[in-house]
């Protein structure tokens, strides 16, 4: 089974510095329909206008990763760790018995554009802790590249819940298939462009929820970019 939520249909909040859509009930935006899938519980699509943006703030409980489209995002926490996470970097950040941190455009004069994923860890009470890493395109075009896992295989950043995450770049002509063993799930977020998940059209912003399915097919239609998160 195959279900689509459209981007029109996501959260959304504009507060002049930031413009951000929720996919799943986030903040001030609440849907009792949609809470989150599985494990994932928030994706949120972040734009935030030039030296703008996100406090010093509290989070617990929580693995939370960063994937940035375009422009650069300085983060700062209380572990210690400073950072600008560019196009092609994953970070992750376990929030777990607690963490403060920061988040802000580091530039003066571009936008900064980016996807927040939050995930809730298998364990609660961890230590905190931060990863980052950086994946080519060269790594994503034409594939579904791990970026994310328990085990952290293949390189990925690991994160403290029975999730993959992936990501993939599918131009035209380009498909990929990742198999889903028994009683696993799937959500595909598409950041940008265009592609085909299992024989439905997928634009910018939309997500589509598989349960009883084989497998995730993903193929290029125009330019697509997409998170895939295999799920227990």
């Amino acid at each position: 089974m195959l279900t689509i939520r459209p981007a029109k249909d996501r959260g959304h909040a504009a507060h002049g510095w930031l413009d951000s859509h929720h996919t799943f009930s986030f903040a001030d935006y609440h849907d009792p329909a949609h809470m989150g899938f599985r494990s994932l519980r928030v994706i949120n699509e972040d734009r935030v206008q030039p030296a703008r943006g996100f406090g010093t703030h509290p989070h617990r409980d929580m693995e939370i990763l960063s994937y940035v489209l375009e422009g650069g995002l300085e983060h700062r926490d209380s572990m210690g760790t400073g950072s600008v996470i560019r196009p092609g970097d994953v970070q992750r950040m376990s929030a777990g018995t607690g963490v403060t941190h920061s988040e802000f455009n580091a530039s003066k004069s571009e936008l900064v554009h980016f996807l927040q994923v939050w995930l809730v860890p298998s364990e609660r009470g961890l230590a905190p802790s931060y990863e980052q890493k950086a994946f080519s395109r060269e790594e994503k075009q034409g594939r579904l590249r791990v970026v994310a896992s328990p085990d952290g295989r293949d390189g990925s950043v690991s994160i403290h819940t029975d999730a993959v995450v992936h990501a993939g770049l599918f131009d035209k002509g380009e498909a990929a298939e990742l198999a889903l063993g028994p009683g696993r799930h799937a959500w595909v977020h598409v950041a940008r462009g265009a592609v085909r998940v299992n024989g439905r059209d997928l634009t910018a912003g939309d997500g589509a929820a598989l349960s009883d399915e084989a497998a995730v097919r993903v193929e290029g239609i125009d330019g697509g970019e997409v998170l895939l998160f295999d799920l227990a």
